[in-house]
């Protein structure tokens, strides 16, 4: 798993948990810090000790070090992104068609100067998410929208930071998509003084969103880890079957943040 303080992360392992409790297994949770060092010695350390299989959620550009462990007979799952270069089934969401209905929602409501800020951006569900905002944009026939994306791969980065520094351009943007539950929660806070402020869609939902009336895209954390559960124990029972990826619906919630015209 990734940082367990996000609460996409601890909620995708509660329904793992939850799944496999009812067969009889228990979930050993490690931490990779969202880095491929981190991926790679965490799942060398949970291999040592036998485990019946592996749920990843893939850093890395490349799992192709747990081949030899697959063809082993351990079962290998990745949850959240596909694993690159190995064969494995896969529980992920449908980021480009979220991203799209977000924008496009934008869209409809006026804007034409939308933002996506995204930290991390060198991910499967980043890439994917920025390809949906980027085709609704394109169908609206904007095609510049990169002098308003941040993209960035840089932890220390505080997404407040990257949006106030949108906000305050001369061609500031009129709505922004934030990536990830972290940018939507620092794009409240870099805007929340405005006298104006932009439209704002979230991808992820989190507490207190519906109290604080931002609209999200939302998802289902818990079921996306007992899908992958349900995945891990067929793969245990038929090791040989064709690989599988499920992709798990997303939906517009809207709040009130996103339906903000531009002024």
């Amino acid at each position: 798993m990734g940082e367990l303080l996000n609460p996409f992360y601890y909620t995708v392992a509660a329904g793992i948990e939850s799944e496999l409790s009812a067969s009889g297994f228990t979930l050993i949770v490690a931490t990779t810090d969202d880095s491929a060092e981190g991926e790679e010695r965490v799942a060398d350390t949970l291999l040592a000790q036998r485990v019946s299989a592996l749920m990843l959620i893939p850093v890395g550009e490349d799992q192709s070090y747990l081949e030899g462990e697959r063809q082993l007979g351990t079962p290998v799952i990745a949850i959240d992104r596909p694993a690159r270069n190995l064969v494995a089934d896969s529980v992920v969401l449908e980021n480009r068609h979220g991203a799209f209905e977000a924008t496009a929602s934008l869209i409809s409501y006026g804007h034409r100067r939308i933002a996506y800020v995204c930290n991390p951006a060198s991910t499967y569900t980043q890439a994917e998410r920025v390809r949906g905002y980027r085709e609704a944009l394109a169908v609206a026939g904007v095609s510049d929208s990169q002098r308003w994306e941040r993209l960035l791969d840089d932890p220390s980065v505080a997404p407040e930071e990257v949006i106030r520094e949108l906000v305050s351009r001369p061609d500031a943007p009129t709505a922004i998509v934030a990536g990830n539950n972290r940018c939507c929660i620092g794009a409240l806070r870099a805007i929340r003084e405005m006298d104006t402020p932009p439209a704002l869609i979230g991808f992820d939902d989190f507490d207190t969103a519906d109290i604080l009336g931002v609209s999200v895209i939302s998802h289902d954390p818990l079921e996306m880890g007992r899908r992958a559960a349900r995945l891990t124990l067929e793969r245990m029972g038929d090791p040989t079957g064709f690989t599988t990826q499920v992709e798990l619906p997303t939906r517009l919630v809207p709040r009130g943040s996103g339906e903000r015209p531009p002024l």
